[in-house]
């Protein structure tokens, strides 16, 4: 097996200057705004070696050479390289080449740089001639042993045509000339192949049928709700008339003898079984609605006259019905995320009944027309694909973004000069990493979904000193946060409200830890809540009531030294405890530092720092008592 590891887009519209990315070996996803050059990365990987031969995937100097460069290259008369692939092959492929040529190839990876003009140059050095020869020859065991002695030297086709060409066959015993024979397959190669015959002879036999071929698809791609067959042929330039076509090859349907036919039946049977098979597939993801089905009509349009009448087209009809209320409608009314979902699987099953070639998977913005659940079901899609498919995407919606798999994310943006492509999902440009943003804040508004037990906390810093306290407790036997507890901040207190009445509407149990109030508004908020019976008091928990204090925040649970500690560690400071020790801490401290710091800073330095920051019995006690405390309420 071939797979793609690493690709690099030389020239190709708004890619000015070369840009190299790695691939994944399952699922690469691409992520950027509307008009980064996202399809156009997919656009120029297609065209390199595209499932079928179609016009639209070929590389024009004209339309797809960047233009501010164009009349450079016209100028120097070259022929630019559009992208170069480099592939690794498996170890299965490996071996069948060593028994082959009795030597281990010398690497595992290729490369192919496809040019403008359609063609391509490989990159390839795995076998060395004349070790190949020495090798090979003392294999064969020639009898004539002036003949042996020559051909090992031989380093180059022309030497080993040389000697050939000298051979008088008829001084040869004939199981000699076999062996020459034998030996002739590994030297017919061009005179445009630069290197070594024997890596041209690897390409042409295991290699260039083996590699894996292209198969693009966008929302151009879904079904019209109405085919006309007698113009089908005529219309294959547009992308919905070719899954159209698709559908009719999965169906096994000759046009033509639907064109000569006044009944359909036998048709629409077939289409119909072919739309059970898909709808098996569809149905595994799409989760939305599963009362729909497709129906296939075949309709004659006739020409009437005074006289007679003809029948001018057969037209094939798509709608989908939906068997709870028994409305139909054409395949275009439905929602545009059913059509695209049920028209790529058409699509996808022309190349599943390929047994005979591999793919790689190019889908631009899949999912688009989707609800949030329904891109969620569509991930899980893509991922149950790749285990027998590399799969390419791009997309600007956190929905399909998996967030426990940000190393296969690629960033798209534009700049002055250019598309740029990073395998880093650290760019500065916001409006690119937006979609990663926003997938990591879906999915931590998801664990209130998750979780039948959730705790509440104002910010970041209290889930840190909680998971991290919680989980040292319990290294030393002691009592942590239940196991079954999930931590969800809320980002303050004034949001407290808003959460609790989610949380109620999806019957899940909760504890609000929060701060001592300060803000009046929002504890006028949660008293209300309580009053309504929303919420019950003992479900609210305060820092201070841990502590038996009037006033106290996350930070006051340490021993103040512990807290000074983090602070001076966390900012580099040097703090003297006797400027805290009246009052909470984070006020004191506040009051140094003009009126406010990040107190994130600390929490972050003592997640890093774990096993190099000493923690008080005084801390973990009160940490302690806190535990135990949620844990009861939440039984």
């Amino acid at each position: 097996m071939i797979k793609l590891i690493n690709t690099t887009i030389k020239k190709y519209k708004s890619i000015e200057n070369s840009q190299t990315f790695a691939i994944e070996d399952d699922v690469t996803v691409l992520v950027g705004m509307n008009e980064s050059g996202k399809t156009s990365i997919l656009e120029a990987l297609a065209k390199s070696n595209y499932f079928e031969n179609d016009k639209n995937f070929k590389y024009s100097l004209n339309y797809d050479y960047p233009r501010r460069q164009k009349k450079i290259v016209d100028k120097s008369g070259e022929n630019p390289v559009s992208v170069k692939l480099t592939y690794e092959i498996d170890s299965e492929l490996v071996n069948l080449i060593k028994d082959d040529i009795g030597l281990a190839p010398s690497g595992n990876t290729f490369s192919i740089a496809y040019k403008y003009d359609n063609t391509k140059a490989w990159s390839i050095s795995w076998f060395n001639t004349s070790e190949f020869m020495q090798k090979k020859v003392n294999s064969l065991k020639f009898e004539n042993k002036e003949l042996t002695n020559n051909l090992k030297k031989v380093s180059s086709k022309d030497q080993f045509k040389n000697i050939i060409d000298k051979i008088d066959n008829g001084e040869l015993e004939s199981d000699d000339l076999q062996k020459i024979n034998n030996l002739k397959k590994y030297f017919i190669n061009p005179e445009s192949w630069k290197g070594s015959p024997i890596d041209h002879y690897i390409v042409e036999t295991y290699l260039i049928h083996r590699l894996p071929k292209f198969m693009y698809y966008d929302d151009y791609y879904a079904l019209p709700s109405e085919i006309s067959l007698t113009k089908i042929d005529e219309d294959l330039s547009k992308s919905n008339v070719k899954t159209a076509r698709a559908l009719l090859e999965l169906a096994d349907i000759d046009v033509e003898k639907v064109r000569d036919s006044d009944d359909f039946e036998e048709f629409i049977a077939e289409l119909e079984a072919t739309e059970a098979i898909i709808s098996d597939e569809l149905f595994k993801y799409w989760k939305t609605n599963k009362n729909l089905n497709i129906q296939f009509r075949i309709n004659k349009v006739e020409e009437k006259n005074s006289y007679s009448s003809n029948i001018i087209d057969r037209v094939l009809n798509i709608r989908v019905r939906n068997q709870r209320t028994g409305v139909s409608l054409p395949l275009e009314n439905r929602s545009r995320g059913f059509n695209w979902f049920f028209s790529f699987l058409v699509w996808f099953k022309k190349i599943q009944e390929d047994r005979n070639n591999t793919y790689i998977l190019l889908l631009d913005e899949p999912g688009l027309n989707l609800h949030a659940k329904a891109q969620n079901d569509l991930l899980k899609f893509i991922s149950d694909l790749s285990n027998d498919y590399q799969i390419i995407y791009t997309t600007h919606s956190p929905f399909m973004i998996d967030t426990n798999s940000l190393n296969k994310v690629r960033t798209v943006y534009e700049t002055q000069d250019g598309t740029v492509i990073s395998d880093s999902v650290q760019e500065k440009d916001p409006n690119t990493l937006f979609p990663l943003q926003a997938a990591l804040g879906y999915d931590l508004a998801q664990n209130l979904f998750v979780s039948n037990k959730n705790l509440l906390v104002e910010g970041i810093s209290d889930l840190i000193y909680i998971s991290i306290i919680s989980n040292l407790l319990q290294d030393n036997g002691r009592v942590g946060l239940d196991a079954d507890i999930t931590i969800v901040p809320i980002g303050g207190a004034d949001k407290v409200a808003s959460f609790i009445s989610l949380l109620r509407g999806n019957k899940l149990k909760m504890v609000c830890l929060l701060d001592t109030f300060t803000n009046q508004s929002a504890e006028k908020r949660l008293n209300n809540m309580v009053s309504k019976k929303i919420i019950r008091k003992s479900n609210i928990l305060f820092y201070h009531d841990i502590l038996n204090s009037e006033y106290a925040d996350i930070e006051d649970l340490f021993k103040k030294e512990d807290y000074i500690n983090l602070y001076n560690g966390a900012f580099e400071s040097n703090v003297d405890i006797n400027i805290v020790k009246n009052g909470p801490v984070l006020n004191q401290l506040k009051k140094l530092n003009n009126g406010s710091f990040n107190h994130y800073t600390p929490a972050n330095y003592l997640a890093k720092n774990i096993n190099k920051v000493d923690i008080s019995e005084e801390t973990l006690d009160n940490f302690e008592k806190l535990f135990k405390t949620i844990n009861n309420i939440i039984k």
